[in-house]
């Protein structure tokens, strides 16, 4: 089990020991999508969704769910986060949610990059439910991340 990085030698679970680890500058950028009616998205675009400001709410709910990384993710090391933002784009048929995550220090940003923009998405997905309960939220993935050991990785296009 030597490759495994979150297994012991006797294939227990164990958080990764980062104390050697250089600190360094991390960054990390991640997507998500929800596709959802015409009707929902132009709700949410108009500010008429009756549970409030569809985006506001769901761009709070993202920084807190990368600020909260280490209690959702087993294993996952607690990150004093220098920066999160959540963004959204709008189309007519639904949301496409992009969030980066910014620390100093020994480990990586890319689950709570994730973590932000999986919940961005839920929270959408909760606050539209009323208007389309068959909203689909696809294609969460690691777009980029910069620091650390393995370096600078981007998915190709």
């Amino acid at each position: 089990m030597s490759g495994l990085t979150h297994l012991d030698t006797d294939g227990s679970a164990r958080m990764v020991d980062v104390s050697a680890k250089a600190v360094t500058a991390r960054e990390a950028i991640a997507a998500g999508r929800i596709d959802m009616s015409g009707e929902a998205a132009r709700a949410i675009a108009e500010g008429l969704v009756k549970k409030g400001d569809v985006l506001a709410v769901a761009r709070v709910a993202g920084i807190m769910a990368a600020k909260k990384t280490a209690d959702l993710i087993p294993l996952c090391h607690p990150i004093a986060l220098s920066a999160v933002t959540v963004d959204f784009t709008l189309d007519d048929h639904g949301v496409t949610v992009e969030a980066t995550a910014r620390t100093a220090g020994q480990t990586g940003v890319e689950m709570e990059a994730l973590a932000a923009t999986s919940v961005a998405l839920l929270t959408i997905y909760d606050m539209a439910k009323a208007l389309d309960k068959a909203m689909v939220i696809r294609d969460v993935r690691l777009i980029a991340k910069t620091g650390g050991k393995s370096g600078d990785w981007r998915r190709p296009e």
